[in-house]
């Protein structure tokens, strides 16, 4: 499902003549804006529902550089989710289908009210249910990776 079509704007190109690496995380957090709209939180949701999300983990990997005016387009898949958490993986594409990022990230359900961790309303729940999402033996390759430097066993 695409979520985000977008292009590199000329002030997220850096000193290397690429996309910065914090644009990146600028262009998954406009997703999760997008993701949110929806899923019923957009700005009037939010207001009526008093339910947000906060993002508690992100995990941004790199694979190609993005250019200045180049055409990204961000997909969402729904890994797994619980009633208060969604664990997602986003992926960043260019207009030739290659694959330029991946975000996996774990957005947790707030009660706006009292800040705290919440359920998702009812009419969220099913918004959710329609997002893509993968089968519990099909994640994509790079999900759950760690990050560390591998050593040898000599």
């Amino acid at each position: 499902m695409t979520l985000l079509a977008i292009r590199v704007a000329l002030e997220w190109v850096d000193y290397n003549g690429h996309m910065n690496d914090a644009e990146y995380a600028r262009v998954f957090s406009l997703a999760v804006d997008t993701l949110m709209e929806r899923i019923g939180l957009d700005s009037e949701g939010r207001e009526r529902l008093g339910h947000t999300l906060f993002t508690l983990e992100t995990h941004l990997c790199y694979r190609r550089e993005a250019h200045q005016g180049q055409a990204l387009a961000v997909e969402v898949l729904l890994l797994d989710r619980d009633a208060k958490r969604l664990h997602l993986f986003f992926t960043m594409h260019d207009d030739n289908g290659e694959l330029l990022a991946t975000s996996e990230q774990m957005l947790m359900g707030i009660d706006m009210r009292s800040h705290r961790p919440a359920p998702f309303p009812p009419a969220v729940v099913e918004a959710i249910d329609t997002l893509p999402h993968a089968d519990a033996n099909a994640w994509p390759e790079a999900a759950g990776r760690r990050i560390g430097i591998p050593r040898s066993l000599l």
